[in-house]
Order: structure tokens, then sequence, then C-alpha cells
């Protein structure tokens, strides 16, 4: 109960400015879970799916993979949805390439979505904090101008020490979502990082499955030589 009572009685010496700093931490609070459950859900599901289709692809079932990614909603599903139907029609690696780079640019927005919030949270409570530890100093300062003398040096230190108050409590929020923030950039960009790898080991079994139907047949049987052909004399 005295951590509780120290809490509080912390909250309520920062003056009114702590609660918008407790209103931000709310919000990131929220965002920095609905992001990590949606990037780790994503991630888990790209990954599933990719151990699905890496098969397929790699035995030249494209029809098959075509109509499981058709099937599926994760990004590297999207993905290859694309590519697939691009496929079907033309052979050239770079408009099957080209496709892939379209629908990679509207999925990294997505991976990307609301977590930049966090840095913004970041910054507006350290300011929040700051301007309400300068709005508490001058306060003090004009308390302190119509006091007794005698009791100026100790009004002054408490309302110094009170007006930090909001400056601490603004940091504590802020170290937070940075770090958050942080995290949460490098699981996106992982993310995007094994998308890419993926279209591009799906573009090489492209390449190689056309390079393969393109081979011309062997003829005959092996190494047996050629029929001989005499050329008539001329009289």
């Amino acid at each position: 109960m005295e951590v509780w009572y120290a809490i509080v009685q912390f909250f309520e010496n920062g003056g009114a400015f702590m609660y918008p700093i407790v209103l931000l931490l709310a919000l990131g609070l929220g965002v920095s879970v609905e992001r990590y459950v949606t990037l780790t859900l994503a991630r888990k599901r790209n990954r599933q799916t990719w151990e699905k289709l890496e098969d397929l692809i790699r035995k030249g079932e494209f029809e098959k993979a075509r109509e499981l990614s058709n099937k599926d909603n994760s990004a590297i599903a999207q993905l290859f949805a694309s590519a697939l139907a691009r496929q079907g029609a033309v052979r050239r690696r770079e408009d099957i390439d080209r496709a892939m780079e379209e629908t990679l640019m509207a999925i990294i927005p997505r991976l990307e979505k609301r977590t930049h919030y966090l840095a913004t949270f970041a910054n507006m409570s350290t300011l929040a904090g700051l301007l309400g530890t300068i709005i508490g100093l001058i306060h003090a300062f004009t308390a302190v101008s119509n006091a007794d003398p005698a009791d100026k040096a100790e009004l002054l230190s408490a309302s110094i020490s009170i007006g930090m108050n909001c400056t601490a409590f603004g940091l504590m929020v802020a170290i937070p979502l940075v770090l958050i923030h942080s995290l949460l950039q490098t699981k996106t960009t992982e993310i995007i990082d094994s998308l890419e790898m993926a279209s591009v080991k799906f573009l090489n079994a492209i390449t190689e499955r056309a390079a393969g139907d393109a081979a011309p047949a062997p003829r005959g049987g092996g190494d047996a030589p050629m029929p001989h052909t005499p050329v008539p004399r001329r009289a």
C-alpha cells in the first residue's frame, strides 16, 4: 500500500500536465500491443504459407500454388498470387518481378501502419513534461515573490521538486515508447526482408523451370551415331 500511496502522491504533485502524459501512455500501450500482435501473427502466417508454397513451386505445380495463394490471406500469399496470375500468361522474369514489386509496395504500408505514432507519443510526453515543469516553476516563483523572506528558500525548493515530477513522468513514459518503437520497426523490417527473399526464390524457380521447358529434347537413343547418307557422285 505504501508504494501505491507514493505513486498517487507523485502523480498529484506533478500538476495538471500529468493527465495528458497518462493519455499518451495509454495510447502508446494500445498501439504497441496491437502492432506487436499483428506483426507476430503476420510473421507466423507467412512462414506457414511459405512452407506450403515452396514445395509446389519447386516442383513446378504452379496451378496448385495459384489456388492455394488465392485462398490464403497472408502477405506472402498475396505476393505470390499476383506473381502466379502473371506467370500464367507471361513467362518473362521482368514482368513477374514488376507485378511482385507493385504488390509489395501495397503490403509494406500495412505492416508499418501506426508504428510511427509511438515516436510521436514519446516526443509529446517529453515536451508535455517539460511544459508542465516550466509552468509549475512560473507559479512557484510568483508565489515565492509574495511570501515572507524567511520562507522563500523552503517554498522555492519544495515548488521546484514538485515541478520536476512532471518532467520525470514524461521521461518515464517516453523511454519505453522509444524502445518499443525500435522493437516494432525491427520486426517489420524482418518481415519485409523475408518477403523480398521469398520473391527472389520464386523468380529463380520460375526461371529454372522456364529454362528446363525450353531445353531441346535429346534425339535418338542417347549417344547413338547419326545415320550416314551417301552423297551421289557426279557422272
